[in-house]
């Protein structure tokens, strides 16, 4: 068994199939079904269970694939220690992240690049949902992302900003007061929602709930820019973080009177030792 044998059974593994993973790889097809082939002969069991439609882990491939991981990685690392030695940093970090979260992280990436030409960004783009399962699994090395409590525990995390959201409109919608809205003025409007897994639906709910109102949405949707376009066409209105309401200045932002919904950005990490790319990669985050 070898390095490369386990990177091709987590790639495929990662990707839901051979035709992809050979993608990601940089290779035909036929090479990553070879190798995955002789590592279960060398094993004597399936890692795979193959279907016209699908491909999935089998039980020992469920077992398989997180140490693999871990071998990856500490592959990687001990490559990086040499490099940190003969003063060169290199190595691939792989960040999650969510639509529209924390401007700050694109100048960090470019002050990375600048700084250390030799390390690869990868970067996910989730819902919060699938970037804290992502850290759970050891597929993302940081994130860069909106948790509550509970979904920071069992990892290192630092707050990087806070900010309530607002409620976003067509110009034309009328309202009580041309500045300040209600929860359950908000609640009798066609609304925008995004859908379950986002951090900004997290937060409208919980803030929903705490104020003891019921609301239903019109449209549901996985994309900032979507949104904006049905409040746009006054086709309902919809709850973003200020600093992401900001980007659509040609509609009327209105603030909660009380207890507005609001979520806090961090950076997120496993517990443990850091790696020298992501520990370079933390110091121009944070």
């Amino acid at each position: 068994m070898d390095l490369r044998q386990m990177e091709v059974v987590v790639a495929v593994a990662e990707e839901g199939g051979f035709t992809a993973a050979a993608q990601r790889l940089h290779v035909v097809q036929s090479a990553v079904s070879t190798t995955v082939r002789s590592l279960e002969k060398e094993l004597g069991s399936k890692l795979f269970e193959r279907t016209t439609h699908r491909v999935t882990l089998t039980p020992a491939g469920e077992a398989f694939v997180p140490a693999a991981r871990t071998a990856l990685r500490a592959a990687d690392q001990a490559r990086a220690a040499v490099d940190a030695v003969r003063g060169e940093l290199r190595g691939r970090v792989t960040v999650g992240t969510m639509q529209g979260v924390w401007a700050g992280l694109h100048r960090a990436l470019a002050s990375l690049r600048a700084e250390h030409p030799g390390v690869v960004v990868n970067l996910r783009q989730a819902a919060v949902a699938d970037i804290r399962q992502a850290l759970r699994e050891g597929t993302v090395d940081l994130a860069v992302v909106a948790f509550d409590r509970q979904q920071q525990r069992g990892l290192a995390t630092r707050l990087l900003s806070r900010e309530e959201m607002v409620l976003l409109a067509s110009p034309e919608r009328a309202f009580a007061d041309d500045s300040l809205v209600t929860f359950a003025e908000v609640a009798r409007l066609p609304f925008v929602d995004f859908t379950p897994g986002w951090a900004i639906r997290y937060a409208v709910d919980r803030a929903f709930r705490a104020a003891l109102v019921e609301r239903s949405h019109t449209f549901e949707v996985n994309d900032i820019v979507a949104a904006s376009e049905l409040v746009r066409h006054d086709l309902g209105v919809c709850i973003m973080p200020e600093s992401i309401a900001a980007r659509f200045p040609d509609l009327a932002a209105r603030r909660f009177a009380q207890h507005a919904p609001g979520w806090k950005v961090m950076v997120a990490r496993p517990r443990g030792e850091v790696p020298p790319a992501v520990a370079a990669l933390l110091r121009h985050i944070t």
